[in-house]
């Protein structure tokens, strides 16, 4: 036999209420998700940028004596460092990648009269394996290639503006949004846990401010100390290239940009050091063949010392993963979010540590 069951409006409402807002939240982020990483890559470089603030603070305190205006300044200066440091790196570098590539293009038919014999050689070579026009296949295969480039940079073109205007805005929002993280950072943190209660009656704030804390550490931490090996790549590839231009002819003046390329590359966890160990080893190629191999050698070797002796000692256990637990991170953070996911997604994975270790505290402050 059926039953009739009743029900009362508000009911239904609660009811219907839930998937509802649930299809909001969806909606929300989709339509917010490239402001909320804005907002995300801000704190993080916030973050990774405290403790230069920290030594910057200890210098005015310690010649100035102890100010609260000391850490707005050691904030600006801080991030006035890092963002010269970083033009000046994009000025150096960025002449020099170009300068070699069209030089590499202008004496590339020298060199490849010199390797290959000219097309003749290639002709020859084409009829030993059984192509009887070689030069003609490879011609008609750059031409189809020339064609699709074209087709493709005229199609894209006016998408690439506005999506280079895109960038541009974006990169000026990250800009601003890290300073006033920066400055207004500690403030609103202070006033969040004040406005979640005194820690000392609360343990749940106590609890939850330690575990923030300490994910805020571990991010600071190992940005801090993968600059600090970046660094020592660089210097290292730096003295190799300038090693090579003692013996091999290579100009000396690459040395600095060379070196760093790779510093700046060794930022990206797993794959930058092989990216730019390869990039440098290319534009060497461009400038002596025997200089780019000789150079691939010992940063190969060089590589190997560094990520099983330099690197361990200087980050220590600072995020305490297991290998597999870093590649599985950084897999997942270059499908989800590119190369800036496989930048972030190792000191996230240690943030994640850091909940499942504070988690059980957590539970037992709720009761």
């Amino acid at each position: 036999m059926a039953k009739k069951i009743e029900t009362d409006f508000w009911t239904i409402v609660q009811f219907w209420s839930v998937p509802l807002i649930a299809y909001l939240v969806y909606l929300f982020l989709g339509r917010a998700l490239s402001g909320l990483i804005i907002i995300g890559i801000s704190i993080f470089l916030a973050l990774a940028l405290k403790p230069l603030v920290k030594k910057v603070n200890d210098f005015f305190t310690k010649h100035f004596g102890k100010d609260k205006k000391h850490q707005t300044l050691s904030a600006v200066f801080a991030y006035l460092i890092v963002v010269l440091v970083i033009g000046a790196i994009i000025a150096i570098v960025g002449p020099v990648v170009v300068n070699e590539t069209s030089k590499f293009i202008q004496h590339f038919p020298e060199m490849f009269e010199k390797t290959f014999g000219g097309w003749d050689g290639v002709n020859s070579f084409g009829r030993n394996i059984g192509v009887q026009n070689l030069q003609g296949e490879i011609t008609k295969a750059l031409d189809g290639l020339s064609k699709g480039m074209l087709g493709i940079i005229g199609d894209n073109l006016i998408s690439s503006v506005s999506g280079a205007a895109d960038i541009i805005m974006k990169i000026v929002l990250v800009l601003v949004l890290t300073l006033l993280f920066l400055l207004e950072g500690p403030e609103m943190m202070d006033a969040l846990w004040k406005t979640l209660g005194d820690e000392e009656e609360n343990k749940r704030t106590k609890v939850t401010r330690k575990a923030v804390s300490r994910m805020a550490n571990v991010v600071s931490t190992y940005v801090s100390r993968q600059v600090f090996v970046a660094m020592i790549d660089g210097l290292a590839s730096g003295l190799i290239v300038f090693c090579l231009s003692l013996f091999l002819g290579v100009s000396s003046s690459l040395a600095i940009p060379m070196g760093m390329i790779t510093m700046l590359f060794y930022l990206i966890p797993m794959f930058g050091q092989f990216i730019g160990g390869t990039l440098v080893t290319l534009l060497l190629v461009f400038s002596n063949p025997v200089a780019g191999l000789v150079f691939a050698i010992i940063y190969i070797i060089y590589a190997q010392i560094e990520n099983n002796v330099i690197a361990p000692k200087i980050q220590g256990d600072a995020l305490n993963l297991r290998p597999v637990t870093i590649l599985c991170a950084v897999t997942i953070g270059v499908y989800m979010f590119g190369l800036l996911g496989a930048i972030i997604a190792i000191p996230i994975a240690g943030c994640v540590r850091v909940l499942f270790e504070e988690y059980p505290n957590i539970r037992a402050a709720k009761g």
